[in-house]
């Protein structure tokens, strides 16, 4: 008896938003959206009971590609979800599964058991968060209020951060099947946007650092103190400092390259077998696999560096030197966690700039496996997600194949076609991810406004356009019934 046959029972029981039986009116599609969205942030800023407000956040680095709040009922973010993804592209990839996604049946099987997956990842993570210590304060008067004592509140957190994770897991879901785009691209750019707009406009007075736009007029007015940018105390505060100008110029150029990127393509002509004149193309862009699978290599990092605050918060001094050492912020100082964590300002490895604490070869050791990381891993999370997306040259010369097209000069054959599409597809997905990767250390080496990090702002700005060309497409098959069946 197979795994399947044995698990089909549990994995075809599990619940999930029932999909549209026909067609949804764009409105809809755009009011399911936009309530999933007002939902997320009501979610953001309800804060978990029984645990102290404020504090550093363990995963601030990360933040802006896991979404979620600090303290809040959706403290894990998307970080399940995008887990349990990778864990099922790595059996997926090595063909342990053994389902075929074109079966309705194991389609059934394969998201009953990505389900599973994520709510073992929402133990697997809530749970050292909770009890491990030093991620979540629990707040003592809240334990002498109540007959739980320490533990049982405890409890009561973990219980809180679980109904998170499975809320923002229904949400996805309701935004995929009902609404636009999908909810973990949805809640990457709330996210975003939100610490970008703070970024851009934060006042004097209010949590965190002072925006862009207020420095520049208290600069301006006089009523911020700068040096002379004429001295190189004064120039490095406007370039590196208060004026932010690096940050700035990062944040444009990225926009910039992200959408001049997401124009760049290899365009394949194809003709209909039957009806002469009928033309198109076939684009094969540059970013063919989406920065999606960026998430992938980040949440890796993540969960690499998770594991190191567990092990230090539970074995403290005693943890092995060559592992890791932390330092009084709950930041690694040295070790193997120090050499894989990502780097995320300019301080920390403009040794000539700031004082960084590390002598100059480990912090080039530590930009050399960050590039490495996300460079190598690009390139393999995108060939993952091509192929479990059916956007390979085989399933996407089934579908060329189906819809009744060819390849102007070649004969009318999926073999035919799966060897056109290999002379583009596997190269452009490697380029791609490799590029990517290298884009989002850049970034982050040099700044970002608001602090949202290269890979936060490079799945924004994708996400975005896409989002951008489906409502296009939306809009364009109302306006004409018959290009829906077109695009089926």
């Amino acid at each position: 008896m197979s795994w399947k046959e044995t698990a089909e029972p549990v994995l075809t029981r599990m619940p999930s938003v029932r999909r549209p039986e026909g067609h949804v009116p764009f409105k809809r599609k755009l009011g399911w959206t936009a309530g999933i969205l007002v939902l997320y942030f009501f979610l953001t800023n309800i804060y978990l009971y029984g645990v102290q407000v404020g504090g550093d956040d363990a995963f601030g680095q990360f933040r802006s590609i896991l979404a979620g709040g600090q303290g809040t009922i959706l403290q894990l973010g998307i970080g399940p979800i995008v887990t349990a993804s990778i864990v099922l592209q790595l059996l997926g990839g090595a063909d342990l599964l053994g389902l075929d996604t074109d079966d309705p049946r194991d389609q059934i099987l394969y998201q009953g058991l990505q389900k599973v997956l994520v709510l073992v990842m929402v133990c697997l993570t809530g749970l050292p968060m909770v009890f491990a210590g030093g991620f979540l304060t629990v707040d003592q008067q809240v334990v002498g209020s109540l007959p739980l004592g320490q533990t049982g509140v405890q409890w009561l957190i973990f219980g809180q951060i679980a109904v998170g994770g499975i809320l923002i897991l229904f949400m996805d879901e309701i935004v995929s099947k009902w609404g636009v785009g999908s909810g973990i691209g949805l809640f990457i750019i709330a996210g975003v946007s939100q610490r970008l707009i703070g970024g851009l406009f934060a006042w004097p007075g209010l949590d965190g650092p002072t925006g862009l736009l207020p420095t520049w007029f208290g600069i301006l007015t006089g009523s911020v103190d700068i040096q002379s940018p004429l001295t190189p105390g004064g120039l490095q505060a406007l370039v590196l400092g208060e004026g932010q100008l690096l940050a700035l110029v990062t944040t444009v150029l990225i926009f910039a390259i992200v959408v001049y990127a997401e124009s760049v393509r290899v365009e394949i002509p194809l003709s209909h077998a039957r009806v002469k004149g009928a033309r198109g193309r076939f684009p094969v862009k540059l970013i063919y696999a989406s920065v999606l699978p960026m998430i992938l290599v980040r949440a890796l990092q993540q969960n690499l560096q998770f594991l190191g605050q567990i092990l230090y918060s539970q074995l403290g001094n005693g943890m092995p030197g060559w592992l890791g050492s932390y330092g009084t912020n709950g930041n690694p100082t040295g070790g193997l966690f120090y050499y894989t964590a990502p780097i995320q300002s300019p301080g920390q490895w403009m040794w000539w700039a700031e004082a960084t604490g590390q002598e100059p070869w480990q912090i080039m050791i530590r930009v050399g496996v960050d590039l490495a990381f996300m460079v190598i891993g690009g390139a393999i999370f995108a060939i993952f997600w091509v192929e479990t997306t059916d956007m390979g040259p085989e399933a996407t010369a089934k579908q060329i194949q189906n819809s009744g097209m060819q390849i102007p000069g070649f004969r009318q054959n999926t073999g035919v076609i799966e060897k056109v599409m290999e002379r583009y597809i596997p190269q452009v997905t490697v380029i791609g991810g490799a590029l990517v990767g290298l884009l989002a250390v850049m970034a982050n080496m040099l700044g970002t406004v608001g602090n949202v990090t290269g890979t936060g702002l490079l799945l924004t700005v994708s996400i975005t356009y896409k989002i951008y060309e489906e409502i296009a497409e939306e809009q364009l098959m109302e306006m004409h019934p018959m290009m829906r069946d077109m695009f089926g």
